[in-house]
């Protein structure tokens, strides 16, 4: 017997709109924010919505879990456990924390999960968090394949969620302080304020210029929709889709994607299955390169790896579609494999490097006719499509339909029939109907089953009908309509009371953190925080950076390495830079960030500097 893993397919939600078209699309849970304390602030939602989308969810057996993913000042914590109880009793099916101070609290038995924000990226740390209650961990981004099979190696049981699709932040998570020290915004307060993605200079000490204005912190997308199954095999177990921010459209197109990918996946490998119900249906083709992208990477999954920054622009690029072959009076004859529509929006880089766009009025054959003043733009410059509208036409429609599979029967008794109806899950309701038998002069069969397959706008769609009569038994079409309109609300009743929320409280726990000593990258906000390291064998704790800035602070710990990219790499490349370190980036209003190179952890470490 084949022992099966159950997979989740993991998508976000900036609202309930999202939320409920992830789960149309296929998700198998969603995370969205709670109305305080999320990891983007911006990101809030009202516990009514939230509410609404868990109702909508269960009826799939779709998790919802809430991001609660910042850490918290003392006077928070209050608020915080009232908040936790009002999520519990509406349903919410987990929490994805990085405070440890919210384990002093009085909570639900509610599960709780490690945030990315956490630094999962050790099996000695995941295990620490497994032993002390954690439901499911969320692993760093920078992990390889090697490194999450380790790690599941020495937690089996404990569910491991990955990234694989969407932005990236360039250093680890929960341990970037550059917004906190440049804005007075904390990321780990879901403040962000995007310091990655700003253009800067790269100088030596000298004061030479190696780079100028370039972006020279900003990642590619994250795309490993042709890698999962390696991340299956490797013991992940949740592939989660980054995005609590964007909109509806790229929600649908890209949870849609991976649903098929992971399908297909299930049909030829059985040990895997699905950890929700009902089927997709979909009204288009999925393609991830229509929606926001700076173009994709895998990241780090095999080990490190060349191209994965997008330098010129922090913005979408969309899909290549060819190159700019002549330019013409008011039309650009373009040379590509790819039809553009009336209405799109394409971008390219100009010869400084500098992203430039354009909305296309009209489109005959290969001449692009430019709304508005003809752009400047040189034979043989590649063209991107970051809008097409025929597309997101498409995505404004209803664009899939998420079905749960039922078996319906209706056979005679004693005292009439009995309608019995089946859904995938194994669910049945029955109801019996007291009606004198009477023959029909027709054959029935085939109207009995057309009537009771009329599933329409329900949840439902018909696997097979059943009919054990022992005559050509009559039955009016209304008395079959209403028979089934009432089965349909039993089963939807039975599906909600039969859907089981996991229990589970959170041990006291006594065993030993991997580190004895934390310093600010402990994130320690609160006492409570600080009650359970020091519980947990920490002799030596700092407060948070948020709290009192460390001196000399690493800002930024980044796997992505410049000198690494421009090809001076003493360990991998065996070539000796050209310009003498440290090297600075320079932002355009003046500040410096001196860069160190850690060789020995292979990261880039990000200091402020005094000097301008």
């Amino acid at each position: 017997m084949i022992r099966q893993r159950k997979i989740e397919l993991l998508a976000p939600a900036k609202n309930l709109e999202c939320g409920i078209a992830a789960i149309d699309h296929g998700a198998d849970a969603v995370y969205i924010g709670a109305p305080r304390f999320g990891a983007r602030a911006a990101a809030g939602n009202s516990l009514e919505d939230i509410a609404e989308l868990v109702k909508y969810a269960h009826l799939y057996n779709v998790r919802i879990y809430v991001t609660l993913n910042t850490i918290l000042k003392d006077e928070e914590l209050p608020e915080t456990e009232k908040m936790i109880w009002d999520l519990y009793k509406v349903g919410v099916d987990a929490l994805i924390v990085q405070d440890m101070g919210l384990l002093s609290l009085n909570l639900p038995p509610i599960p709780l999960h490690a945030s990315t924000q956490m630094d999962n990226r050790t099996a000695g740390k995941v295990k620490f968090l497994a032993d002390a209650g954690f439901r499911q961990v969320v692993l760093a981004r920078e992990l390889s394949l090697e490194q999450i099979r380790k790690i599941h190696e020495t937690v089996p049981q404990t569910p491991l969620e990955v990234f694989v699709h969407g932005a990236l932040c360039v250093s680890y998570s929960g341990q970037c302080y550059v917004s906190q020290h440049c804005f007075g915004r904390s990321a780990n307060r879901g403040e962000c304020a995007q310091f990655c993605r700003l253009a800067f200079d790269l100088v030596d000490a000298d004061g030479k210029t190696i780079i100028q204005n370039k972006h020279l912190l900003s990642l590619k997308d994250l795309n490993q929709s042709e890698e999962l199954e390696k991340l299956l095999d490797a013991g992940a177990s949740s592939f989660k889709i980054e995005g609590r921010l964007k909109d509806v459209s790229y929600v649908k197109n890209v949870v849609a994607c991976y649903r098929q990918k992971l399908d297909a996946i299930f049909k030829r490998r059985k040990e895997y299955i699905r950890a929700s119900s009902g089927s997709v249906k979909l009204a288009f083709r999925p393609q991830l390169d229509k929606s926001f992208t700076r173009g994709f990477t895998n990241y780090f999954l095999y080990e490190r790896s060349k191209d994965i920054f997008s330098f010129d622009t922090p913005k979408s690029l969309g899909e290549e579609m060819g190159y700019v072959k002549e330019i013409r009076g008011n039309y650009i004859i373009v040379a590509g494999v790819k039809p553009f529509n009336n209405g799109d929006g394409i971008c390219y880089l100009d010869e400084r490097g500098k992203l430039k766009g354009l909305r296309i009025n009209r489109v005959e054959n290969n001449k692009l006719f430019p709304a508005g003043d003809m752009p400047r733009i040189k034979q043989r410059t590649v063209l991107y499509r970051n809008f097409d509208q025929e597309f997101e036409k498409l995505m404004q429609r209803k664009s899939a339909e998420r079905k749960l599979g039922v078996v319906v029967r209706l056979e005679e008794n004693k005292f009439g029939f009995t309608l019995t109806m089946t859904d995938e899950d194994d669910i049945s309701i029955s109801i019996a109907l007291e009606r004198e038998k009477e023959l029909a002069r027709t054959p029935q069969t085939e109207n009995i089953k057309n009537q009771l397959g009329k599933l329409g706008n329900t949840p439902f769609e018909v696997e097979r009908i059943d009919v054990d009569f022992t005559d050509n038994w009559f039955l009016p079409s209304s008395v079959l309509a209403e028979v089934r309109r009432e089965a349909v609300e039993k089963l939807l009743a039975a599906r909600r009371m039969n859907y089981r929320q996991e229990i589970v409280s959170m041990p006291k726990t006594d065993h030993a953190f991997p580190q004895s000593e934390l310093t600010y990258l402990g994130n320690v906000m609160n006492e409570g925080a600080a009650d359970f390291y020091r519980h947990h064998g920490v002799t030596k704790l700092a407060p948070a950076f948020e709290k009192r800035p460390a001196q000399d602070a690493v800002l930024m710990f980044c796997k992505h390495c410049l000198r690494y990219s421009m090809g001076w790499c003493p360990v991998r490349h065996k070539e000796k830079s050209p310009y003498k370190e440290p090297y600075y980036l320079v932002s355009s209003d003046g500040k410096r960030f001196r860069l160190e190179f850690d060789c020995k952890h292979c990261q880039m470490k990000v200091y402020p500097s005094k000097e301008r």
